[in-house]
């Protein structure tokens, strides 16, 4: 992996100390993954991965990567990781990020992605050798509207239930510390938020998200209930926000002009609704008999578009897989897994990149 890492996003991430924080959960353990191969000198903040298998014990980048377990809830903890390690880029992936759970849990999941993130902010304070953070939120965070443009940066912030309002809230933290205490001459830290839309591929075992539950009704020869099967959200793989984290990360190290809010979506291919997207992987593995859960469900948005407009604009950044790609490639790595213990995460890493070079993108320059 490290020799096709040679020409990426300007090679800024080889030799960085660079600390992911959630580096044990689905989207985490893929960018520590893509930042290996890049040569980064990875630390990685988070807890105990929350479902078994987890992607990331099956990666196997334990010896790689200086692996911490740590609750961002723990402000003295995470300054203590933060003076050892001292990282100069900052990847916030680290929350509580279901939305069924958070009306489980609403105090949990207020705590952490609220003032867990206040905690790292007061830790970045203090740590003089970061230059960039890049805060991953959601496209949950709008208030929601049904216009057909979809979701633009400038739009207002919402959030109906308690995971998309907390993300609200860090995106306001986030705008707070920017504006108060890493907006003067002399401050080299550079924010930026990043919004992307619902990620698939392999490698993830979360409750209540569907490709997962997809997969485990396929394992089992068992037939699935979906909720809500005409809701319409935005489709993509996972590599394909992390390529535009790993992109504004590479602008924001030399230019505070991007720092901001930026969304990272699929376009038009990608936004389908629930039912399109369960028959579509159906024929990419196994076709499912599906039964429409009739109980209560809580409130979800019927409709999430993005508007990705800035980012190909002012990142050159754009999707380099469609909607299909994107469920051959997840279908294939969780049919590889299932029949032969197979982890194609190396394989689709390689293949994303060979893609993103074939279409010139810049990054791959």
């Amino acid at each position: 992996m490290e020799s096709m890492a040679l020409n990426l996003f300007g090679d800024v991430y080889a030799g960085r100390r660079v600390l992911v924080t959630g580096h044990t959960g689905f989207k985490g353990s893929w960018l520590a993954l893509w930042l290996r191969a890049l040569g980064a000198q990875v630390t990685g903040l988070a807890l105990d991965p929350d479902t078994q298998p987890s992607h990331w014990s099956l990666l196997g980048l334990g010896d790689d990567i200086a692996d911490h377990r740590v609750d961002l809830r723990d402000a003295q903890a995470v300054c203590r990781i933060l003076d050892t390690h001292r990282p100069e880029i900052v990847f916030h992936l680290a929350a509580q990020p279901l939305v069924r759970r958070s009306y489980r849990d609403p105090v949990g999941t207020f705590a952490t992605n609220v003032m867990g993130l206040v905690n790292l902010f007061e830790a970045i304070r203090t740590c003089p050798s970061i230059r960039v953070l890049v805060n991953a939120t959601t496209d949950k965070i709008y208030a929601e509207h049904t216009r057909p443009e979809g979701y633009h940066e400038t739009d207002p912030v919402g959030g109906h239930d308690p995971y998309s309002s907390s993300k609200a809230c860090a995106e306001l933290v986030s705008d707070c510390y920017r504006k108060s205490y890493f907006n003067a001459t002399d401050s080299m830290v550079r924010i930026a938020t990043a919004r992307a839309g619902n990620v698939i591929g392999g490698g993830d075992w979360a409750e209540d998200r569907l490709v997962p539950d997809l997969v485990r009704a396929a394992a089992l020869n068992q037939s699935l209930r979906i909720r809500s099967p005409s809701a319409i959200r935005p489709w993509q793989h996972v590599l394909e926000p992390l390529s535009g984290y790993l992109r504004l990360g590479q602008q924001l190290w030399s230019s505070a002009d991007f720092a901001g809010a930026w969304n990272f979506g699929p376009g038009a291919s990608g936004e389908i609704n629930v039912q399109q997207l369960t028959a579509k992987l159906g024929t990419h593995w196994r076709a499912l008999q599906i039964e429409l859960d009739q109980t209560a469900q809580p409130h979800e948005a019927a409709i999430l578009r993005l508007n990705c407009d800035k980012a190909v604009r002012e990142l050159a950044w754009r999707p380099v897989w469609s909607i299909d790609t994107a469920l051959t490639r997840t279908a294939d790595w969780y049919r590889g897994f299932h029949e032969s213990g197979q982890v194609g995460s190396t394989g689709d890493l390689a293949a994303y990149i060979d893609d993103a070079r074939r279409l010139g993108l810049e990054w791959t320059a």
